[in-house]
């Protein structure tokens, strides 16, 4: 069978990493880079050995690809994607998806239209301990998310509801088979233009309850989420992707004893699961993992989130009494 032939479509620190990776996978050829930044298209695509573009048709006319990575600004994402699909090409489109959920369904119809892989990057899902979750969490009460890390100039068009607390809304609501009936949300601006700290709590409606910590400007790096059912208590670490199953057992003569349970599983590189998984889905014409249904419905709960930031930004701060 013919290798599948890959490009990548803004090679900043992320899509870099898109560019190396697809030159380690079995049967996929990267056949080119493209960047706004000449500079940048060059830096990456003469240190891999590839075609470089600044002008993505030229790319799309030259290079011949199948399949492309989209990891442009978010911004971009829509109109980039959009080019990509019309040209008959099968899409990884990094998160968040687009900005609004009317250009996500649009993109939906067009993939759908043409029998088009559409995957949404989401890379936490092709994290080996939430791979590992997702297989044994059965009943979960409660949810508690925390995302922590400090200050970087590398994001900047979004603010950390869209650049960080995606990924935990979309983990939860792989988890969670219910609708979200009750969103309450707080943010803040320390760093940037747009929020820097958020805080989100999340009501189900079959009762569970979720809460999201997420920061940007923290001198702490954390990456956790902590998750409850009727009688057993698990903890992730998506750095370590190690995962931790806490229960309390009653033991005759020694009253309540709690185990706790380590499990052992493959650690992989979760970028490189992920990119392998668009391939085969490209390879072999099945749906992804993660499509552009997951993305969509992340991106409302997002913008869900940020809407309720703001209405807490708009209210009038009220006065003590002055005695």
């Amino acid at each position: 069978m013919e290798p599948v032939r890959v490009g990548v479509i803004g090679v900043g620190h992320l899509g870099h990493h898109h560019a190396r990776v697809y030159t380690e996978l079995y049967g996929t050829q990267l056949v080119g880079v493209v960047d706004v930044d000449d500079e940048r298209a060059a830096t990456v695509g003469e240190g891999l050995g590839v075609p470089y573009f600044t002008s993505l048709d030229r790319f799309f006319d030259i290079a011949r690809p199948d399949a492309v990575s989209v990891v442009v600004p978010t911004v971009k994402h829509y109109e980039v994607a959009r080019q990509a699909l019309e040209r008959g090409l099968h899409v990884l489109i990094e998160k968040p998806v687009t900005t609004t959920v009317l250009e996500a369904e649009d993109l939906l119809k067009l993939a759908a239209g043409k029998n088009l892989v559409l995957q949404v990057g989401h890379i936490e899902r092709f994290n080996s301990a939430v791979q590992y979750l997702s297989n044994v969490v059965r009943e979960p009460i409660f949810l508690q998310s925390n995302r922590l890390g400090p200050f970087s100039n590398r994001i900047s068009d979004v603010g950390v509801v869209l650049d960080l607390m995606i990924h935990d809304i979309d983990i939860m609501l792989s988890l969670v088979r219910a609708d979200i009936v009750n969103i309450n949300a707080m943010g803040r601006c320390i760093r940037s233009d747009h929020e820097d700290v958020a805080s989100a709590q999340i009501e189900f409606s079959n009762g569970t309850m979720a809460h999201i910590l997420v920061s940007r400007v923290s001198e702490r790096r954390m990456r956790q989420l902590e998750i409850m059912e009727p009688e057993r208590y698990l903890t992730i670490d998506y750095q370590a992707q190690e995962v931790s199953i806490h229960r309390c057992l009653n033991q005759q003569g020694s009253g309540l004893v709690e185990v706790i349970e380590h499990p052992v599983f493959p650690k992989r590189e979760p970028l490189k699961l992920e990119l392998h998984h668009f391939v085969s889905c490209v390879k072999e014409g099945r749906q992804p993992l993660v499509g552009i249904m997951d993305g969509k419905r992340a991106l409302e709960v997002a913008i869900a989130v940020l809407r309720q930031i703001h209405v807490q930004k708009e209210k009038p701060v009220r006065q003590s009494a002055q005695a």
